[in-house]
């Protein structure tokens, strides 16, 4: 166990050198090019020929996660998986929407003259991008639901904590968006496994009592805004009507 926390403490020591050393980058990306490639691999789980451009968003992938690592919000290793895994599904995304909009509403060769290839097409769905963006959906919460069972919590106790009232939900709202203003609230949440509900209340006048009723509904959604669950950051759209998270 203390090999591996100090294994962990060297990844970050190295991810910090290479934030502002483009020669250290290169040197982590190329120490880790098997970790890149083996991520790689499972977000696309498919038989190809070569992966040129997969590989190529991977790497970058991998650098964009050096730049924006944060220390003391969870494994650098994990952050990164994470990372490798959205640009790949944005990667697939952006294929098949431009895809579709260079070929849909041309005459399909063979066809009648008023054809056009959408005619053809049964219904409109990728199957593969389905795939890939539930897989990565549902790879995404077994991590939170670790990082939920490190708490103390599970999906359940979080569904049955989550505020009722509008006016409630939004005082939650207020308390996640001081949050993220102030990650060191976020650092504090992971090293003490504890809300720090006074100066939550004291940086944003919710009331006490309040945060103390939701506090497991507010533990959740906290966690999602440290490193990686980009997907479940998603769907918290929904606490505050007509913003995104």
């Amino acid at each position: 166990m203390q090999r591996m926390k100090n294994t962990e403490h060297e990844i970050v020591e190295m991810v910090y050198a290479a934030k502002t050393d483009t020669a250290a980058a290169d040197l982590l990306i190329q120490k880790y090019l098997g970790f890149i490639r083996a991520e790689m691999v499972k977000a696309v789980r498919r038989p190809q020929n070569g992966y040129e451009d997969e590989e190529s968003i991977a790497m970058f992938a991998f650098y964009e996660a050096i730049l924006n690592y944060e220390k003391g919000r969870g494994a650098f290793l994990s952050y990164a998986a994470r990372a490798i895994r959205s640009r790949l599904i944005d990667y697939y995304r952006k294929e098949w929407r431009h895809r579709n909009l260079i070929s849909l509403d041309e005459p399909f060769a063979g066809e009648e003259e008023d054809a056009s290839r959408k005619d053809t097409l049964a219904d409109g769905r990728d199957e593969y991008l389905d795939y890939v963006n539930r897989e990565a959906g549902q790879k995404e919460i077994r991590e939170f639901e670790e990082k939920l069972r490190e708490f103390g919590l599970c999906f359940s106790d979080v569904a049955d904590n989550c505020p009722k009232q509008k006016r409630t939900l939004e005082a939650c709202a207020r308390v996640l968006e001081y949050a993220r203003e102030n990650p060191q609230i976020l650092d504090q949440l992971l090293r003490s496994g504890r809300l720090p509900i006074g100066e939550l209340a004291a940086g944003t006048g919710t009331d006490r009592k309040t945060m103390e009723r939701h506090r497991k509904y507010l533990v959740a959604i906290l966690l999602a805004f440290t490193n990686g669950y980009e997907i479940i950051r998603g769907h918290l759209c929904q606490m505050d009507p007509g913003r995104e998270a």
